[in-house]
């Protein structure tokens, strides 16, 4: 068993190594638990295969979280387990996934749901705090400028951010590779861009881009 940062371990199971996070909660949507671990599946989780992929970010279990495109959370539920100590702000604006999302906010002391569109930042302006990591999975065209502007408005100087794009969502007409090019350049305008990299062969046509804001 190797731990990779703050809750994270891979482990052997069956003969192969699995991502897990070591977690004093049950299933939130299906994954295996194995002993104190909750497998961490990386087709269903971006972050998950990012890690995978090999790319770390060193979380601390501190850290304040401002999380776009939370869903049902599958992938906060982890990022919770992570941020033991610290708290989440996730924000989602389909109703639908959401109800099966407060049901994991219920259960998470570290999780304050926001049933708020991210592209509005200024309407939870009064809720959330400045944190030191934003993430954000939201398959839009503007999902560039949606996190521009939550980045502005709630990160940290010097705090962090990973963005998880799908090239389709932005430009279903030009080739992966030249919506990804062009995706971090303009990232890298406003942002220090520290790494990107793809998500495959877990999420087709998806790049993480992880970035740091100087100033």
């Amino acid at each position: 068993m190797k731990e990779v940062i703050h809750n994270v371990f891979i482990i052997e199971r069956e003969g192969r190594e699995i991502l897990a996070t070591k977690s004093k909660y049950g299933s939130h949507y299906g994954e295996r638990k194995i002993g104190e671990f909750r497998e961490w599946i990386p087709s269903r989780s971006k972050l998950a295969a990012m890690i995978l992929k090999g790319h770390i970010i060193d979380i601390k279990p501190d850290w304040k979280v401002l999380y776009l495109g939370a869903a049902s959370g599958t992938t906060v539920s982890h990022l919770a387990d992570i941020v033991d100590e610290g708290i989440i702000y996730a924000v989602e604006y389909s109703a639908k996934p959401f109800v099966k999302f407060l049901q994991l906010a219920e259960e998470r002391r570290n999780i304050i749901p926001l049933l708020e569109d991210a592209s509005t930042p200024w309407k939870y302006n009064g809720i959330v705090e400045k944190v030191d990591f934003v993430y954000q999975d939201i398959a839009q065209k503007n999902q560039i400028e949606i996190f521009f502007a939550n980045i502005d408005m709630f990160l940290k100087d010097g705090g962090e951010g990973v963005i998880m794009v799908k090239a389709r969502s932005i430009d279903s007409t030009a080739e992966p590779e030249v919506v990804f090019e062009r995706v971090v350049e303009e990232l890298g305008e406003k942002l220090e861009v520290i790494a990107h990299g793809s998500l495959e062969p877990f999420h087709k046509d998806h790049i993480y881009v992880h970035v740091r804001k100087t100033k």
